[in-house]
């Protein structure tokens, strides 16, 4: 009995580092290769058409479209300061090719991500200005109806292979937690048990 609370313990702490194990191998491989972080290597699969990097001046302004193939869909779009560094600042400005506007953004993190509603087939205009004081490089992704891609409907995906790899590492490491913790209370009941038959006797 006096040794089940150690036993327990490491089975749990066994189990924390096999799930942190998961977690890493689950990550594609090219992104620890590169010093680059890139959130279109991280969701491989998950974008439609991801663009070239480009490099803006402080309040120089570049342009970037994308053509939408269905209608009554959400668009999902993002943008990534790489090497970003406090004080990086965009102004994003996206209308269609009639002038309509689709809204005016502002980012200052490393990522934004939001979604826009597309009522018909359109080509969307993305004005991108440095409102920065640094040279920044940044890169653009899209994703047309994103709920429905093959990213997510297809259960062999690189995308679902990796959020089920993360699932399961959740798992374990909140199993492993609390078998951990149980363990280190047996352990605990155990010497309180012997402390107490020693004054016993």
């Amino acid at each position: 009995m006096k040794k089940y609370g150690p036993i327990i313990a490491f089975v749990g702490f066994s189990l924390i580092l096999i799930s942190l194990l998961i977690a890493i191998s689950s990550v594609p491989s090219d992104i620890s290769e590169d010093e680059t972080f890139l959130v279109s290597s991280l969701f491989e699969g998950m974008f439609d058409d991801v663009s070239e990097t480009f490099q803006i001046m402080p309040g120089d302004v570049i342009y970037t479209s994308y053509t939408t193939s269905l209608s009554d869909v959400p668009l999902l779009w993002g943008i990534q300061i790489i090497d970003y560094q406090y004080g990086d600042m965009l102004y994003i400005q996206i209308s269609n090719i009639f002038g309509d506007s689709y809204g005016e953004f502002v980012q200052n993190d490393s990522v934004l991500f939001t979604t826009t509603m597309i009522d018909q087939s359109d080509t969307l205009n993305f004005q991108i200005k440095n409102t920065g004081t640094r040279i920044i490089d940044t890169m653009v992704m899209f994703s047309e109806d994103p709920e429905n891609s093959d990213a997510f409907s297809n259960p062999n995906s690189p995308m679902m292979d990796m959020l089920l790899s993360l699932i399961i590492s959740g798992f374990l490491i909140i199993l492993g937690i609390i078998i951990l913790l149980i363990g280190i209370i047996v352990t605990i009941l155990d010497l309180k048990n012997k402390l107490d038959n020693k004054r016993n006797y």
